[in-house]
């Protein structure tokens, strides 16, 4: 009698149920933004608003270090804020899934324990993708001309990278606050955090400690590299973060991960005890 070797089938098995258990949470979370679409609507409401303040409102008494139209310069950094600001939602559903008794329910049936985790991920980088999308939208129809090709594309991936680096600060967060109301409040720490970064003023036009923290700001990197890739103004200083603004910004989202990721999974492994 030939013996055979099971452990093969069990684990193309093992992985087959796996990536079914992420497929649907990634469903669960896209039919609630099907059901509800005023979320989406929400979530891309501030960022448009901003757009249309700073732009028109503002923009002319706005200055570009080495001149240039403001609103060229504003849109790469509304981008970014958008992302930025996406970790609060992604805090906000995960507190809603552990208050209402949703991460238990899941932890006790036989599904991979990372398919919750993963899952999140995918919907949140899956609806980054939606808001990138309109938000360009509007800033086309505003008169934004970004530069074509490969450039467009790699200030995409750069958008989506420090979204995906911000998707584990915001599961960690949301495994940390008590309730989805102490989530909302984390906007509190999010505005200063755009606000006092290149999203909407150069940092050589800020005093200069302050221009300092602002060009340190992750969110600096991104928008400044953002800019370069669109080809549109970007007022670069002369420090040393702002004349590697591309490396920054994709170094900044893996020290982002290689921090939060670990603090959210230990979170997560910590609520069955």
């Amino acid at each position: 009698m030939t013996a055979v070797d099971l452990s093969a089938p069990r684990d193309r098995g093992r992985l087959y149920w796996t990536l079914a258990d992420v497929g649907n949470i990634v469903r669960r979370g896209l039919t609630h933004y099907r059901r509800q679409p005023v979320n989406i609507l929400w979530q891309l409401g501030f960022p448009i608003v901003s757009v249309l303040l700073y732009g028109y409102v503002f923009g002319s008494a706005m200055q570009v270090p080495g001149g240039g139209d403001y609103k060229d310069f504003l849109m790469p950094g509304m981008f970014v804020m958008t992302m930025a600001f996406g970790f609060i939602n992604t805090a906000t559903m995960v507190v809603h899934d552990a208050t209402k008794g949703v991460i238990d329910r899941f932890r006790s049936m036989p599904m991979a324990s990372s398919a919750v985790v993963a899952g999140r991920g995918i919907t949140d980088l899956l609806t980054a993708c939606a808001e990138l999308a309109i938000m360009m939208l509007t800033a086309l129809a505003m008169g934004w001309r970004p530069d074509g090709g490969f450039g467009f594309l790699g200030a995409f991936a750069l958008l989506l990278w420090l979204r995906f680096a911000l998707i584990w600060t915001g599961v960690w967060l949301g495994l940390m606050v008590p309730n989805p109301e102490a989530a909302g409040g984390l906007f509190a720490v999010a505005f200063p955090l755009t606000m006092i970064s290149s999203v909407f003023v150069a940092p050589q036009l800020m005093p200069d400690w302050l221009g300092w923290v602002a060009a340190w700001n992750p969110i600096s990197s991104t928008a400044a590299a953002t800019r370069e890739l669109f080809g549109t103004p970007g007022g670069a200083g002369d420090s040393w973060i702002e004349q590697h603004a591309l490396l920054m910004a994709g170094v900044w989202p893996v020290v982002l991960t290689a921090l939060f990721l670990p603090l959210a999974v230990r979170r997560f492994q910590r609520l069955s005890r």
